[in-house]
């Protein structure tokens, strides 16, 4: 048995910026009612769980202007349009980590805020590292990579006074 789906009746856009784009959808619940509906609509995208070995990880200092912090957390980045994730989980551990993977496994993905967003974050696991060239950071990038033991890595992310969530579930991820 199908499941009933909502219905559009008018999408309205709201904001179409470089990243994402929100839009005010007035619409029919699979009950039903009809009620507006603000969306954001986001590109999937790639969680990396670099591993130079089995015991260890990369993460990335990273400057977040929306909470103006520096946060270590596992790389990541947008599926671009038109490109496989695992061919943009490739593109991104070169890109912030400067290494590329001989071995690419998904291990995961997840609606992180399924209730207004429908961004998927699909998580990988990296091993089999060699140093990669030619790759550069998005113009709004301002990161560390640094090679952590796995309990240092749950360690500084643990004693944050607030985590990035994606690193919290990818370094659980790293444990199986």
């Amino acid at each position: 048995m199908q499941e009933r789906t909502a219905t559009t009746i008018h999408s309205r856009g709201v904001h179409d910026g470089r990243v994402f784009e929100i839009r005010s959808d007035r619409v029919r619940l699979p009950n039903g009612r009809e009620t507006t509906m603000d969306v954001v609509r986001h590109p999937a995208s790639v969680i990396l769980v670099p591993m130079p070995d089995p015991d260890c990880v990369i993460l990335v200092r990273q400057y977040r202007y929306a909470v103006d912090r520096w946060l270590w957390e596992l790389p990541a980045g947008n599926v671009e349009p038109g490109e496989d994730p695992l061919a943009a989980a490739r593109r991104e551990c070169a890109e912030e980590t400067g290494r590329s993977a001989s071995t690419v496994e998904r291990i995961g993905a997840f609606y992180p805020s399924p209730g207004y967003c429908d961004e998927q974050m699909i998580f990988y696991r990296l091993s089999g590292l060699a140093a990669a060239s030619g790759h550069e950071l998005d113009a709004d990038e301002v990161l560390e990579p640094r090679v952590f033991t796995l309990d240092e890595a749950r360690r500084i992310v643990e004693e944050e006074p607030v985590s990035d969530m994606k690193t919290v579930l990818g370094l659980r991820f790293a444990q199986a």
